[in-house]
């Protein structure tokens, strides 16, 4: 048996509990993980209110990625081996002691990379390279807003925004997230509490606007990103914590000529697998070089993984909030 944080009904992260449930058991092309650490995303909140693109049905774990060490393999598996560090991508289930995950969806960890960095990694790096690069192909010298810019995702399109050549605008409630996104290479800052966010975007781009934004919130601030993009920009639908799905008006789509460009970068492991390892590839070698780094802002232990979810629910964390598991043997 193992400790696992099941979701027995879809009422929210108040239903969670911690139970004692049987090991898994890998089949053909899967390996079993001894997890490590597990990151904590706003997603594993609307997977246990059942309001997930891909909703499991209870009892289920949440989690979706994960760093730890190979234990078993299932048939048929070829290039891991018991004990290699593993990062891995999971539909669910990384909230436990133990995971099943099938092959395509693990990575090679670095042996400088800690797990904590590794269970930091996956989703909001993976997520916000997807977008700038695959998705709104983000040249040097273009203009990126980036709303949110103090949280998961948010940090990380800003410090890969800088590495791809852009010009960064941040935005944040409070000059102390605020601050946070300056340290990691913002250019410009806007409070969304005190400043106007169209203006503001709109004076720092000379009138013109942004090529790029990023926008994991949604609500008002996708009104005002759509009311201060420039010509063929781009804006990335990446997710909606503000808690509003925009309703979109088309013709000031027309005017403009601009792209609303979704992002729902788990679907790159199941379709477009060729995608996802080759920004993988790309982020380990940044991060080997020394110009990524995850911040990871609190570590709770398994016991606690519900506080932990709730930090990220209120929007209180800057970066990632990580769960550890257990001890090296």
């Amino acid at each position: 048996m193992m400790k696992a944080i099941v979701c027995h009904e879809l009422t929210g992260a108040a239903a969670l509990r911690l139970d004692k449930v049987p090991e898994p058991r890998p089949g053909p092309g899967q390996v079993r993980l001894k997890i490590r650490a597990c990151g904590v995303n706003f997603a594993d909140s609307l997977i246990t209110r059942g309001q997930y693109q891909k909703q499991p049905q209870p009892p289920f774990s949440p989690g979706f990625e994960v760093s730890g060490k190979v234990l078993e393999l299932g048939i048929g598996v070829d290039g891991i081996k018991v004990g290699d560090r593993i990062i891995a991508i999971t539909p669910y289930g990384g909230y436990a002691e133990q995971v099943v995950v099938n092959t395509n969806r693990c990575v090679p960890m670095p042996a400088a990379m800690s797990w904590e960095e590794g269970a930091a990694f996956p989703v909001v790096f993976g997520t916000s390279h997807i977008a700038l690069w695959h998705r709104a192909r983000l040249g040097a010298g273009e203009t990126l807003v980036v709303h949110g810019a103090s949280g998961g995702v948010g940090l990380t399109a800003v410090a890969i925004g800088k590495r791809l050549g852009a010009v960064v605008i941040a935005t944040a409630s409070s000059p102390e997230k605020l601050e946070v996104a300056r340290e990691h290479g913002a250019d410009y800052l806007i409070n969304t509490s005190t400043e106007d966010v169209r203006t503001r975007i709109k004076e720092l781009t000379g009138g013109r606007g942004a090529d790029v934004v990023y926008d994991p919130v949604g609500g008002e601030l996708f009104t005002a990103s759509l009311r201060s993009i420039a010509f063929e920009g781009r804006i990335l639908v990446i997710g909606f914590a503000g808690g509003t799905v925009p309703q979109i008006p088309a013709n000031h789509l027309l005017v403009k000529n601009v792209d609303v460009i979704g992002v729902n970068w788990p679907a790159y492991a199941e379709l477009h697998p060729q995608v996802m390892t080759e920004s993988f590839h790309t982020l380990i070698h940044w991060y080997l070089d020394g110009a990524i780094q995850p911040h990871i802002s609190a570590a709770y232990p398994l016991e606690q993984a519900v506080e932990a979810l709730n930090q990220v629910i209120a929007r209180k964390s800057t970066g990632k909030v990580i769960i550890t598991i257990g001890s090296e043997e």
